[in-house]
């Protein structure tokens, strides 16, 4: 049927040939990732050396800022430039915008040339928002290019400084009392200010402690904030706009609160507002960036006299060397690819190797398939190695030995089951013939004969429903309390004639009486089969026996054992097969139809439990229905 046909596989479809394209693209991307990792990572050290630099050249930075924001002038720097290129290991040199030097950490008599950019320009009235948000220790934010360090005029003298002092201490130690934890900081301009927990102003309301007595501007903040407000005016006129009165925080008319994006310092931004002496007046939105404007602008000519000129701020190795990128030279591209191409070699390699002896077997098994299928009585094949090839191989000589089991049962079955219906059927249809000739009269006897074949006719035809209803899973249950013992009395009784005709003792053994949940119905069915069974193969003088008893608190054991001539050893893992009697003559004073012990099997299974058989031969057998105490599902 099938043999006609190849069975070898094109190898783009096979197995093999999948092993080896899965096995080279996994080389491939080994290769691959091998690479793009190698890449990543050295790429990755030279991003994070270059982290690192920008943050001290950020720290850098912002030192410098510092120091051109509380000097005039760069007067005294070198100290400071040669301390920063200590700490970072880099060279730091300064020049003014027209690149004439300033400063610089190079100690070489002809120190190397400058590059042609500079890193940074320090202008403490125009800071760099980049490096100065990347600074740990810059005070500065993107939105504040004044430095908050440059105070110029509001430079508080020693007087005023220690009056504040006095002023924040007893504040501090006032609230400290009432359980508000606070500290005076103080800001670039010299002005204290209290700090607490939390910077909540509002908790020291409910206390007889008055921050506000440091709200007010000393006389030389006075007289700087009126020299910015008539900068500012003065800007605003000349645009003929009116002049404004800034309070302490340079906001603008009392019900403005918008803060100004120039700078101040911080003291003087985070202490409350003078209240403006003008009256409120509404303000456009082009009238505020007007005065922002004009109050920037105010701002940096005030301090322009107090801060150091902007200077270029140059960065680099102490050599003068830039950090090496990295390139992948010739060679290294000719190394990465000889070594890809001998793993992918090795890989292919290795693939045939493992897949010719993963393919060998499989083609055995699909050969000895064919073979099943066209028919063979018993297909099988080497069995090689433990591995899951071996056990599959293993697996399919079972199935097909199992397969072979199966269907000379079946052959078996078709018999057994025509041989059952035949014997009936002909003895019902010989004494209708003789009837029907006249050579048998239509007398009790004759009725009771026909009525006796008809009556093992639908015996065999129920059992055989119950088989089939059994395999669907259709049997129905009715559980309900059965005490096992009066169970086993009443299939006792109910078989004491035809024990007593056998020349067979029934006895019911008295013990523990469990009481179990079961169908008695189907019980009483699987009990009288066992019983049956038990007298048929039983000699004259031999004795059945019946009884039960409990295996712990959960199953219940139901035995009948007898004296008869047992089974043999060979035989007896199919005692419960359908259609299977030890004795082959299948005569009727012997065997019956062969189905019984099969029922009782699947009316055990039925319930949740399980039937099992022992035996010695020439000495009796002993069978056993193991079931669960409580309810089946019906």
């Amino acid at each position: 049927m099938g043999r006609g046909r190849s069975s070898r596989v094109p190898l783009r479809r096979s197995l093999l040939g999948r092993l080896l394209g899965v096995s080279a693209l996994v080389a491939a991307c080994s290769v691959a990732a091998t690479a793009w990792l190698a890449v990543q990572t050295t790429s990755g050290a030279i991003k994070q050396e270059q982290g690192q630099n920008l943050t001290a050249d950020a720290r850098i930075y912002d030192t410098l800022l510092g120091y051109a924001a509380r000097h005039p002038t760069w007067d005294g720097v070198d100290a400071t430039v040669r301390e920063l290129a200590e700490q970072s290991g880099r060279r730091v040199a300064l020049t003014t915008q027209g690149r004439q030097p300033l400063a610089d950490s190079a100690t070489a008599t002809a120190p190397p040339a400058l590059p042609p950019e500079a890193s940074a320009v320090v202008d403490p009235l125009s800071v760099d928002t980049v490096l100065a948000a990347r600074s740990t220790e810059g005070q500065g934010t993107a939105a504040d290019r004044i430095d908050p360090r440059a105070v110029g005029p509001f430079l508080l003298p020693a007087a005023e400084r220690a009056a504040l002092r006095r002023t924040a201490d007893r504040n501090a130690v006032c609230l400290n009392r009432a359980g508000i934890a606070s500290d005076v900081v103080v800001g670039p301009s010299g002005r204290p200010r209290v700090q607490m927990v939390g910077n909540d102003p509002e908790r020291a309301l409910g206390t007889r402690c008055d921050p506000s007595d440091l709200d007010a501007p000393t006389a030389t903040e006075k007289k700087a904030l009126s020299a910015l407000d008539a900068l500012a005016d003065a800007c605003l006129k000349r645009q003929g706009r009116d002049g404004v009165r800034l309070n302490q925080d340079l906001s603008w008319g009392e019900a403005v609160a918008v803060p100004r994006p120039a700078s101040l310092p911080s003291d003087a931004r985070e202490a409350a507002p003078v209240p403006a002496v003008e009256p409120p007046r509404e303000l456009t939105g082009e009238d505020d960036r007007a005065i922002a404007s004009c109050v920037g602008t105010a701002r940096s000519e005030q301090l322009s006299s107090y801060v150091a000129s902007p200077a270029l701020l140059f960065i680099g190795d102490e050599g003068g060397a830039t950090v090496p990128g990295f390139d992948l030279s010739p060679a290294n591209t000719a190394k990465i690819a000889g070594a890809a191409a001998l793993v992918l070699a090795l890989t292919v390699g290795a693939s045939v190797l493992a897949g010719a002896r993963l393919v060998r077997p499989l083609h055995a098994l699909t050969g000895a398939a064919q073979r099943m299928r066209d028919g063979e009585e018993h297909a099988s094949v080497p069995v090689r190695g433990d591995d899951e090839i071996g056990r599959l191989a293993a697996a399919f000589n079972d199935m097909s030995a199992h397969r072979a089991r199966l269907e000379e049962q079946r052959k078996a079955m078709v018999s057994d089951v025509a041989h059952e219906l035949r014997t009936p059927l002909s003895n019902i249809r010989g004494w209708l013939e003789a009837a029907q000739d006249g050579l048998a009269d239509p007398d009790p006897a004759f009725v009771d004969s026909l009525l006796e074949e008809a009556v093992q006719l639908q015996h065999i035809i129920d059992d055989l429903q119950d088989l089939a209803a059994a395999d669907a899973g259709v049997l129905r249950l009715h559980p309900e309390p059965v005490p096992v013992e009066e169970l086993l009395g009443q299939v006792a009784a109910a078989h004491q004639a035809r024990a007593e005709t056998a020349g067979v003792t029934l006895t019911v053994v008295a013990g523990a009486a469990p009481v179990l949940h079961a169908d008695p119905v189907r019980l009483r069915q699987a009990v009288g089969n066992l019983v049956s069974n038990a007298v048929r193969h039983t000699p004259a003088g031999g004795k059945v026996t019946l009884r039960a008893y409990g295996e712990g608190p959960e199953v219940v054991v139901i035995e009948v054992a007898d004296t008869g001539t047992g089974i043999p050893a060979a035989d007896l893992p199919y005692v419960f097969d359908r259609f299977w009697r030890a004795e082959k003559s299948r005569s009727r004073r012997t065997g019956g139809s062969g189905l019984g012990l099969a029922i009782v099997r699947k009316l055990a299974e039925a319930h949740g439990g399980t039937a099992g058989a022992t035996s010695t031969e020439g000495k009796g057998s002993a069978f056993t229905l193991r079931l669960p105490a409580t309810a089946p599902s019906p």
